[in-house]
C-alpha cells in the first residue's frame, strides 16, 4: 500500500505563513515615519536600560522597529536585505487619511467627504444632487456679484 498524498497544501506556503505571522509583527510604515522625526528618533536611540528587552534595549533599529542583543547584530542587520528593503519602502511618503478615505470610496467626485450617516448608492445620488444644487447657487451668487461690480464701475 502506498502513501496517499496529503491534501493540506498550505503547510509549505511561505506567503500564508507571512500573512498570518503576528508574533514578530513590527510597526507599520506610517508609524515608523513618525518615529523617524528628529525628536522621536533621538528618544528611541537613547532609551533607558530595560531588562525585558533584548540587549537591555540599547541596540534598536528605528527603521525596522526591532531590538538586537548587541551592536554586532545590529550592524549585520543594517547590511541585510530586510533592512534595505524597509528603507526603500520608507522613502515613499505615507498615505494621508484623506487619500485612504478616497480609496475606500468615502468621498464624492468633488472631493467632499461623505457624512457617517450616508450609506449606499441611493444616498450617494442624493448627495450628488445636493452638491449640484449648491454649485448652481454659488455660480448664481458669483454672477450677481460680478454684475453689481460692473454696474458700480460703469457709474
Amino acid at each position: 500500500m502506498t502513501r496517499v498524498r496529503r491534501k493540506r497544501m498550505h503547510c509549505n506556503n511561505k506567503e500564508l505563513h507571512r500573512k498570518y505571522k503576528t508574533k514578530r509583527r513590527t510597526k507599520d510604515l506610517d508609524q515608523v515615519q513618525h518615529d523617524l522625526l528628529p525628536e522621536n528618533k533621538s528618544r528611541l536611540l537613547n532609551q533607558p536600560e530595560d531588562e525585558d528587552l533584548p540587549g537591555l534595549g540599547q541596540h534598536y533599529c528605528v527603521e525596522c522597529a526591532r531590538y538586537y542583543t548587541d551592536d554586532r547584530m545590529l550592524t549585520e542587520h543594517r547590511r541585510g536585505r530586510e533592512h534595505k528593503r524597509r528603507i526603500r519602502d520608507l522613502k515613499a511618503p505615507a498615505y494621508t487619511q484623506k487619500e485612504a478615505e478616497a480609496a475606500a470610496g468615502l468621498t464624492t467626485d468633488n472631493g467632499r467627504a461623505l457624512s457617517s450617516s450616508v450609506v449606499g448608492p441611493q444616498s450617494l445620488l442624493s448627495l450628488k444632487r445636493k452638491n449640484d444644487i449648491e454649485a448652481v447657487a454659488k455660480a448664481a451668487e458669483k454672477a450677481a456679484a460680478s454684475s453689481e461690480i460692473t454696474a458700480m464701475v460703469t457709474e
